[in-house]
């Protein structure tokens, strides 16, 4: 029995380009106007907090301290463990009665623990951090525009960096939305994103390339459907095997874990509908309007 070949599809994409683009703008516009508005939930790496070194009586689970901090809302405190019965606990606040309240919690629930030690993070790595995750971003898209501009053409760098904008700011928006914490993981998982989504996208452009000694015979619109269609193949089997242990991540790993693959679901999605629409559209729309360029 012959497989499904996705090479024979001609599913008209570019037919809703400006559709696809006026959404993205919107989309672009909200997200935005949440950041301007309602900002980022910054965690404890970004806006500073106590860190706490704390001895228990015997060895203790970090999922079992989580859920005694669930109760008190301090999920998001990071819990590191080094070893059996000591702890370290990071959480943003710093005023006084949010570390009765911790310490007071923790002793209901574990009886018996020591307080070994109390640190204050200052806002000064906060800012330290902000400042590199940008310069690390703004290299990349910078490095990211070098390559597409000598590999293929000037306007697919343009298109493939606008296309990772679209996706970050989309990403950032819906943080921002859901009140979601944002810490180095968080910048870590845009970064890997980044990447995905620029992977997705090369393999259409560079099949529009290798299509475009064509363009005079089928016209820009009818070169990029068929690039796009050549590879929704392995697009879609690529997007399905990266979202299922997203997935998998995202439902069973826990407090910390299932933030971070949050920013994957959103990354994959997003990242492969620019891919398709962002950054092909606005290659045939740069074409359409300015062929000679």
């Amino acid at each position: 029995m012959a497989g499904f070949d996705a090479t024979k599809l001609n599913i008209p994409f570019m037919k809703y380009r400006r559709h696809a683009i006026a959404i993205s703008l919107a989309f672009i516009a909200i997200s935005l106007g949440l950041l301007f508005t309602r900002g980022l939930n910054l965690g404890v790496d970004f806006t500073g907090g106590l860190v706490l070194q704390i001895k228990f009586t015997s060895a203790v689970n970090v999922a079992q301290i989580r859920k005694s901090l669930a109760e008190i809302d301090q999920a998001q405190a990071v819990i590191q463990a080094y070893a059996d019965d000591e702890v370290l606990i990071r959480f943003q606040a710093q005023d006084e009665e949010v570390r009765k309240a911790v310490l007071g919690k923790l002793k209901k629930d574990f009886p018996g623990l020591k307080l070994l030690k109390v640190d204050k993070v200052g806002p000064v790595v906060g800012k330290e951090l902000r400042t590199q995750a940008i310069i690390s971003i703004v290299l990349a898209l910078a490095g990211i525009l070098i390559y597409m501009a000598f590999r293929f053409k000037y306007r697919f760098g343009v298109a493939a960096v606008l296309a990772l904008l679209h996706d970050s700011i989309i990403m950032l928006g819906v943080y921002s939305l859901t009140g979601k914490e944002v810490s180095v993981t968080f910048i870590a998982a845009v970064l890997t994103i980044v990447g995905y989504s620029l992977n997705d996208t090369i393999v259409v452009l560079d099949r529009v390339r290798e299509n475009w000694p064509q363009i005079r015979s089928k016209g820009v619109i009818n070169l990029i459907d068929m690039s796009i269609n050549q590879t929704l193949g392995r697009t879609i089997n690529t997007s399905t095997t990266t979202l299922l242990p997203v997935l998998a991540m995202f439902f069973f790993g826990g407090e910390v874990i299932s933030n971070f693959a949050f920013a994957f679901l959103i990354g994959i999605t997003v990242g492969t509908y620019s891919s398709v629409y962002v950054a092909s559209g606005i290659v045939a729309e740069w074409y359409l309007r300015s062929p000679k360029y």
